[in-house]
């Protein structure tokens, strides 16, 4: 039998710790025999996201999210080749992607919601269905066309925070496409302002570590805010939404800056911007891509023709190895990625 190795968690962070390499062990494990109905598959690419953290406590705090288990296998989105098959549906050779994909290089997954991966839209790129042509790149498209109210030729100013990261870096180039005029985006570090600038088009970057972020709003936003694609909450989010417009909205999206914290999802608000929303009639709704899942497919189509025609830039951060998978979440929770996170953990 092949050996076999996977990434388990090893101790919970606690309920407001921040998470730490130590929290993970990678080790052995046995080589999965396919049972009737079931797939097995090598693991080519894994995803780390903003929302495992949930899930690494006890109560994430979620409906939809269980936690996960000590001494078992983490999981999350994963890329895989299909190397034995027991279902009618899938065979040797497939290309195939899943939300619960175990932290494993050698798998047993479940058929439900396994999907195949057309070579057409991702051809030696993989990886995009984790990033630009998975749940990323579906949650920036879908959320801006279902809750952004993005009017072309209406002189709209777009702002994201988070703007370098998986699904920020995809909204405010997609915002640009879908017609608004103002791109602004809100991230950590001059690195990440200059790619924002230079190679994603954006007008405007705002370094939240060194900038004082409302005067730069300010600045960056003369007309005020007219949508705004949250993914990190606190003080950031409650900043832009004090300068957003009457009947504008924000997409709220992720709340990064709390995921270490026991709050409630979405935290509360201050009263002071909980009377701003009302009084400027300023929408803030939950999104989740989950409840969308019917507008997946025509997403991943449009996106992969704008990536086609040179229209969307993908950025990506690859770490090496399965053993990698939990450090590499830990710097993804601290800002060390630019675009999509992933974990590269063997060749077809």
């Amino acid at each position: 039998m092949p050996r076999n190795r996977r990434t388990v968690l090893a101790c919970r962070p606690g309920v407001n710790g921040e998470p730490r390499p130590e929290n993970f062990r990678t080790e052995d494990c046995g080589y999965p025999v396919v049972q009737d109905g079931k797939v097995l598959a090598k693991t080519l690419f894994l995803s780390v996201d903003p929302y495992m953290r949930c899930r690494m406590n006890e109560d994430t705090g979620s409906h939809y999210l269980s936690p996960w288990q000590l001494d078992h296998a983490c999981e999350g989105g994963g890329v895989g080749v299909v190397i034995d098959s027991k279902h009618k549906d899938f065979h040797p050779g497939d290309y195939v992607e899943t939300w619960v994909w175990p932290w494993q290089e050698y798998s047993q997954v479940s058929p439900e919601g396994l999907r195949k991966l057309d070579p057409t839209l991702f051809g030696s790129r993989l990886s995009l269905a984790l990033g630009a042509l998975g749940m990323p790149g579906a949650t920036a498209l879908v959320g801006i066309r279902e809750r952004g109210h993005v009017t072309p030729g209406a002189n709209q100013t777009f702002v994201v925070s988070g703007a370098a990261g998986a699904c920020g870096s995809l909204a405010g180039q997609i915002a640009r496409l879908e017609g608004a005029a103002n791109i602004v985006g809100i991230c950590g570090s001059e690195e990440k302002c200059r790619l924002l600038m230079e190679e994603l088009g954006f007008d405007h970057a705002v370094n939240y570590r060194t900038d004082n972020v409302a005067d730069r709003l300010k600045e960056a936003c003369p007309r005020g805010v007219d949508s705004y694609f949250d993914n990190v909450g606190g003080e950031i989010s409650e900043t832009v939404i004090k300068q957003m417009n009457e009947g504008s909205h924000v997409i709220l999206c992720g709340q990064i800056s709390v995921y270490n914290k026991d709050v409630p999802y979405p935290p509360p608000l201050p009263q002071e911007v909980t009377d701003i929303l009302k009084e400027r009639n300023i929408t803030r709704e939950r999104f989740l891509i989950m409840n969308y899942l019917d507008k997946f497919e025509e997403s991943g189509i449009q996106l992969a023709k704008w990536i086609q025609e040179g229209k969307l830039k993908v950025k990506e951060t690859v770490v090496e190895g399965i053993e990698k998978t939990g450090e590499a979440f830990v710097s993804m929770m601290k800002g060390g990625n630019v675009g999509k996170m992933i974990v590269h953990v063997a060749d077809p």
